[in-house]
């Protein structure tokens, strides 16, 4: 889950470090959203609903012991995202919403495990789906790993943000720029705030122990959005296709280590 831009991003005053345990304990939570997303694969498919969906998401989160870090946030009402084609981030399930061939669904799963957080999101085809829709996906995700290629102990902020815009844009397609990836550890939203647009060369300077999530939204039109009547749900404001890809990663004295995969 993502939050509003709301600034620059700057060196917070009280960004925390965390022990070689703490990453531990962060490694386990992201493992559960690791074993969501497995689900979720397998569960996407035409005629299926996000409210089935969410149950079945709930179910392995709670199945390890963790909780729906979404649930009630801010008095969200479900245990995952899902934004559906022009749908950019914080789609709720309903019973209603039934998935249709061609569709592209962005899921966004947060896990929290013995006090810690894990987040990631990941987009999936529905079925067959157009080209156009498979290199949306093809360009949000390698702009996801073109950022995390970049978190590395000396590097700043704007290498990752730069790195992510410029891998998207390059292959046509538009970075959503009100929406920011995030520090992530006891909370969901720490500091500092990760832009997916900027400079190299600019922004906090990385040390090890630094946690994040990376999130590229990316729009195969403007990036300009809206916000739906209920409040959540994100989309295009021209009603393009939208993807979004995280993972929740650490910076390490070496390659950067990504706590939301098994």
């Amino acid at each position: 889950m993502i939050r509003p831009l709301v600034g620059q991003s700057k060196a917070p005053a009280g960004i925390v470090l965390r022990a070689a345990r703490e990453l531990v304990a962060l490694r386990e939570a992201g493992r559960i959203v690791a074993r969501v997303h497995e689900a979720m694969q397998r569960a996407v498919r035409p005629g299926m609903s996000t409210a089935e969906l969410d149950a079945i998401a709930e179910d392995v989160i709670r199945s390890y012991g963790a909780t729906p870090t979404f649930l009630g946030y801010h008095g969200f009402p479900a245990s995952i995202c899902t934004s559906i084609n022009d749908e950019i981030v914080h789609g709720i399930p309903s019973p209603e919403r039934l998935l249709q061939a061609g569709d592209i669904i962005s899921i966004d799963v947060g896990a929290t495990y013995k006090g810690w957080v894990g987040d990631s999101a990941w987009t999936y085809p529905v079925g067959d789906i157009s080209p156009e829709a498979q290199a949306l996906l093809d360009a949000t995700e390698g702009a996801l790993w073109a950022g995390i290629d970049q978190a590395r102990s000396g590097h700043r902020l704007g290498d990752i943000s730069a790195a992510v815009q410029t891998y998207a844009e390059s292959r046509g397609f538009a970075i959503i720029r009100e929406y920011s990836g995030h520090g992530v550890g006891r909370q969901m939203h720490e500091p500092p705030q990760i832009l997916n647009y900027g400079q190299p060369g600019t922004g906090l300077r990385l040390r090890p122990g630094m946690v994040f999530a990376l999130e590229p939204m990316v729009a195969a039109g403007h990036w300009l959005t809206k916000v739906d009547a209920d409040g959540w749900t994100v989309r295009t404001q021209d009603g393009a296709l939208s993807a979004h890809f995280e993972h929740t990663l650490a910076v390490t004295s070496s390659d950067p280590m990504i706590m939301t995969i098994l």
